[in-house]
């Protein structure tokens, strides 16, 4: 079985608040809330940072496909 989970489900099972997230990574909320949201995807670099910080694989993060951005 294959269990993905979004950014922001990944954030929050990690326990941490948006603004924790985006001060850690040195990014402003807003970019962070644009990715949780799909309006942006992450570059590999930085969801391998978050996949690091929330403690889960990257394989196990789902982000939306193109098609699903408008």
């Amino acid at each position: 079985m294959d269990l993905r989970i979004s950014l922001a489900a990944a954030r929050v099972n990690a326990g941490m608040t948006q603004d924790q997230v985006a001060k850690t990574m040195q990014i402003s909320k807003s970019t962070l809330v644009n990715w949780e949201n799909g309006k942006v995807i992450p570059k590999l670099a930085q969801l391998s940072y978050l996949s690091n910080l929330y403690q889960i694989p990257v394989d196990n993060i789902s982000l939306p496909t193109k098609s699903t951005l408008s």
